[in-house]
């Protein structure tokens, strides 16, 4: 005969973490004030891609954003020729998206799964509500997406000047 205990034991499933955990914890946003969580909580859904998924979509509309929890997502550019490029790969503790804070909010880049993967989603057209009533938090996204965005600008720029190398066509500019 079962216990009670028994019973609770073996049918208990282990809880996801709350929503507001998962984003205070987030290296993204380590250190940011308790009053910014609460908005950034409020614009927040968790999120699930499968390999191969496109997440962003190169020149559409930016209303978004993501911190990687878990697996790995390719930026990508160029989708217009053969093969797009692969800019960078990013993984758990990663923001992805940021042009949703920056008019014209077009995607810069492509964003595609390369393996399952675990995020927390964001309604980036909120939370522009919520920095321009809140310029405190406008700033502390800022700050902290600065060094991201120069990141990704710079591999890009890496890749360009790769590729040039390696295509004999190309000539300097004058």
């Amino acid at each position: 005969m079962k216990t009670e205990t028994q019973t609770c034991t073996r049918e208990r499933k282990i809880a996801p973490e709350p929503m507001a955990e998962r984003v205070a914890l987030h290296p993204f946003l380590a250190g940011m004030d308790h009053s910014h969580l609460a908005l950034l909580t409020d614009c927040a859904i968790p999120v699930h891609f499968k390999k191969g998924q496109i997440v962003l979509q190169e020149g559409e509309f930016a209303n978004r954003f993501y911190l990687i929890e878990s697996g790995k997502v390719v930026l990508e550019s160029g989708a217009e020729f053969d093969a797009p490029v692969a800019i960078e790969e990013i993984g758990p503790g990663d923001l992805l998206g940021w042009s949703w804070m920056f008019p014209p909010h077009v995607w810069h880049f492509t964003a595609r799964a390369v393996e399952s993967t675990t995020a927390i989603f964001f309604y980036g057209t909120i939370l522009r509500e919520y920095c321009e009533r809140d310029h405190s938090l406008g700033y502390e996204l800022f700050k902290r997406m600065s060094p991201i965005i120069l990141r990704r600008l710079q591999a890009a720029r890496e890749k360009i000047l790769s590729l040039h190398a390696c295509n004999a066509s190309l000539k300097p500019a004058i």
